[in-house]
């Protein structure tokens, strides 16, 4: 398939498609609904046979997550994916890659919960994956695709982040995005780097010690607490730069609208039909898309609390991007959040009847 070739395929495939072609190491996952295609599909494309790309069945969530962790002090593109539950099982390993200033990606295409759950698709993850669902103070860089296009853009992107400033980054896709089926045009092939390359990429990384050079030591753990705030201060620098330079965002109808929305994922998809039927009544609606859900778009929140009379936070869970929003409007005018929960999804028809009654005749 050429890189200019347009076909169908799933949000998951086009991840594997994609890791393909962005010049990925190696990838460790284990099976887990919504999301198995990944690994379902690298394991029929047989990479290794191709670009020597390695695909490995861990024996759980834990292992994936430390084979990324040891993939990544080698300076390697590695990957893996899971869903809600086998993500939570990673965030000690998370938390280490964060603390070690590793780069590497994990996908999560989530599904509902609190525990198990159900294997329906949901946006529940937010407070896990922008928050810190670790230990520290640490963060991710997330990505928020809405359409299975940016499922495989946003992987060869994740990858460059995370490199650009060592740092994990996750691209956090609901369900829905995973399983449904669009158009795409895949990436074109990028060879996986040489030795060469990624010790000149990555001096820092643990490939061999060379004459000259001392040995790179890779750790997160430091028992002086003088030297751990040191490197917490260096890290938390490092996530003010990244807030500053790396914020992105997707405007829809804002030029003229009197109240927004603010969704990501597959309920901005929904945002954008039910602000259609909004204008259809009279209201004048319009939808900011975080596509960086960390760093999130605090700054065109606040410009927009200025200018509009009210928000909705339009997302599959009982609220918690609503909180960012909040934080961002200071109380200038009204917050307000519509969600649905258990796998059910909004209809537009019900977004705008909420728009309506809860800041419209309000």
């Amino acid at each position: 398939m050429s890189g200019n070739e347009t076909t169908l395929m799933k949000g998951n495939e086009a991840i594997a498609h994609a890791a393909i072609r962005c010049g990925c190491d190696g990838y460790f996952g284990y099976p887990i609904t919504p999301q198995s295609e990944i690994l379902e599909t690298l394991a029929a494309e047989k990479p290794w046979e191709t670009t020597g790309m390695v695909v490995l069945q861990a024996e759980s969530e834990l292992a994936a997550i430390n084979m990324v962790y040891g993939g990544a002090c080698t300076g390697k593109r590695v990957m893996t994916s899971s869903s809600s539950p086998g993500i939570s099982l990673m965030q000690e390993g998370i938390s280490y890659m964060a603390g070690a200033e590793l780069p590497g990606l994990i996908v999560n295409v989530m599904r509902g919960g609190p525990g198990l759950g159900t294997i329906q698709p949901s946006q529940s993850d937010y407070f896990q994956s922008c928050k810190g669902g670790g230990h520290g103070d640490y963060r991710l860089i997330v990505l928020a695709p809405a359409s299975v296009q940016e499922m495989a853009d946003f992987t060869d992107l994740a990858f460059e982040l995370s490199f650009r400033y060592r740092n994990p980054a996750m691209i956090l896709a609901d369900g829905i995005i995973g399983q449904m089926m669009e158009k795409l045009i895949l990436p074109p092939f990028k060879p996986r780097r040489s030795e060469e390359q990624i010790i000149a990429e990555c001096p820092w990384a643990t490939t061999g010690r060379t004459a000259g050079r001392g040995p790179n030591i890779i750790t997160s753990l430091e028992l002086r607490p003088e030297e751990m705030e040191v490197i917490n201060r260096r890290i938390q620098t490092k996530y003010k730069v990244i807030e500053e330079k790396e914020v992105r965002f997707e405007s829809y109808l804002l030029d003229d609208a009197e109240y927004a929305i603010v969704a990501f994922g597959s309920a901005a998809r929904i945002a954008k039909k039910s602000i259609l039927a909004a204008r259809e009544k009279g209201i004048r609606a319009g939808l900011l898309r975080p596509v960086t859900l960390w760093p999130f778009p605090s700054e065109e929140v606040r410009a927009l609390s200025r200018r509009v009379k009210g928000i909705l936070s339009l997302e599959i869970n009982a609220g918690q991007m609503v909180e960012d929003i909040a934080l961002a409007a200071q109380g200038r005018i009204p917050v307000r959040h519509f969600g649905r929960l258990g796998g059910i999804i909004p209809t537009p028809d019900e977004v705008v009847e909420v728009l309506e009654s809860e800041l419209v005749k309000s």
